[in-house]
């Protein structure tokens, strides 16, 4: 396993859909904005994820652990940081931290392992692990 500090940073503002009956952010909404976060971190490092699963491959979430610090609201801007922890041959693990300026939202850890459409193990490709690596230096 490779240790990364690969990260990107973009901001989220809550929409009123994503919040619950007393006006906070719903639990299930934080899984989406990670999501997010891993996306707009692969796109600024030249990646293409369409590109990936057209080719036959996916990377799915094999893990999940959210730990909940301070309840966000409809119209928080918020920050989230996602970055790169490490990488092994078939999997990516990403750590995550939600604020509200200073205000600690959120942290998350999840990992991904690339499997193909039997859902059977495959390596990461190395076009998709260079892209890593290059934010690395």
């Amino acid at each position: 396993m490779v240790e990364s500090m690969v990260e990107h940073e973009i901001q989220i503002r809550v929409r009123y859909s994503e919040t619950d009956a007393m006006g906070f952010l719903h639990h299930g909404s934080y899984v989406n904005y990670f999501e997010n976060g891993r996306i707009e971190l692969n796109r600024a490092l030249g990646g293409d994820y369409r590109a990936v699963e057209e080719g036959g491959l996916f990377l799915v979430v094999v893990k999940l652990e959210i730990r909940y610090a301070s309840p966000a609201r409809f119209d928080d801007l918020l920050t989230l940081t996602t970055q790169v922890a490490s990488i092994s041959p078939a999997k990516f693990m990403h750590e995550y931290v939600l604020k509200r300026d200073n205000t600690l939202i959120a942290t998350a850890k999840t990992t991904l392992a690339c499997v193909d459409r039997s859902g059977s193990i495959r390596r990461i490709p190395d076009d998709v692990r260079k892209l890593v690596d290059a934010g690395d230096e």
